[in-house]
């Protein structure tokens, strides 16, 4: 009874204004409570050292900062050493090979300077690379060494340029043009347009050839063809040399043709035509060996000269044969 009558005497002093700015002076002071205390939250957890190096603390926010700074670095790399490669690209004339080279280098470059000023910039003490050192040996010795190995074989790769960007490669079964020669693999188009990313220390732990190494994409291709023996090899090889001669890709003032006899087989004399284009595209092989394939057909077929198909002779005795001369020798023991 007496809470009720000091209600109502509270109700009777206040005016309803008053009572709405005391209630939300109230909710305004509960709201500020409640930031303080998350905001507290947060400077603890911003301020919690992870590890001390040196007498100096490495707190969240110093981590946080670092790596922000870090990923910034990375793309800022990216965009100065692609601006760099035009420039000079723009004065001196580059290969597709030589300017992926000076990219990657320079991006290296620039990234170890970007990551050696965030780390100054968060107040990390360089001794980290102490512990840092340290994290990557007990990782190479529990299965890093391959990321090691191909990065390391990248920069030899590089380096020695045995294969560059734009050469013509087969390894493994995989024909193709190489596109680009990252930090841990190399991205191979083959002629379907497939992208096929082989490990770069395959290239030098593996065979590799490289049809287009020194000279500028000038390769040897060879056809082989098959005559009857009934035809005159002559006259097949001056076919075959007028066919090399008329062709438009084949190469002919350097680079000599050739047609060779290269064996005597089971049912044709084997011819084998060799020859050098250009490439500029990797069905280029396919595609010339066809159209000598074609044209071949052709002219053979307007000049009476066959292309024989293997042929095989089958001799088959008849059992009631085998049954009679068996027969002839017992009466002839008999007797």
């Amino acid at each position: 009874m007496w809470q009720i009558n000091k209600l109502e005497f509270w109700l009777e002093s206040k005016s309803l204004p008053d009572r709405v700015m005391e209630r939300a002076k109230h909710t305004a002071e509960q709201a500020e409570e409640i930031s303080t205390g998350i905001l507290a939250v947060f400077v603890d957890m911003w301020q919690f050292a992870i590890i001390t190096v040196d007498d100096s603390s490495i707190t969240v926010g110093t981590l946080t900062v670092g790596l922000i700074l870090m990923i910034l670095g990375v793309y800022l790399s990216k965009f100065l050493s692609r601006r760099l490669v035009e420039g000079i690209q723009g004065r001196i004339g580059l290969d597709v090979s030589s300017r992926h080279t000076i990219q990657t280098f320079t991006f290296y470059f620039f990234t170890i300077i970007f990551s050696l000023f965030a780390m100054r910039m968060a107040n990390l003490p360089i001794t980290i690379f102490t512990l840092i050192g340290g994290a990557l040996a007990i990782g190479i010795g529990f299965g890093s060494q391959n990321i090691i190995n191909n990065f390391i074989s990248g920069i030899i790769m590089m380096v020695e340029r045995p294969i560059k960007v734009g050469d013509y490669v087969e390894i493994a079964d995989c024909l193709g043009v190489i596109t680009n020669i990252g930090m841990r693999s190399t991205h191979i188009q083959s002629f379907g347009r497939k992208n096929i990313i082989v490990p770069n220390s395959a290239f030098l732990e593996q065979n590799v050839t490289n049809w287009t190494h020194r000279q500028k994409k000038i390769i040897r291709l060879e056809v082989d063809v098959g005559v009857s023996y009934d035809s005159d090899v002559q006259k097949v090889k001056k076919l075959l040399q007028v066919i090399l001669k008329e062709n438009k890709v084949v190469l002919s003032n350097k680079f000599k043709s050739e047609v060779l006899i290269t064996q005597f087989g089971d049912s044709s004399v084997d011819f084998r035509l060799y020859f050098w284009i250009r490439l500029n595209a990797i069905i280029d092989i396919e595609r010339v060996k066809s159209d000598i394939r074609f044209t071949v057909f052709e002219v053979f077929k307007q000049n009476d000269i066959s292309i024989p198909y293997p042929h095989r002779q089958i001799v088959t005795t008849s059992p009631a044969k085998k049954k009679s001369t068996t027969r002839k020798k017992k009466k002839i023991l008999a007797s």
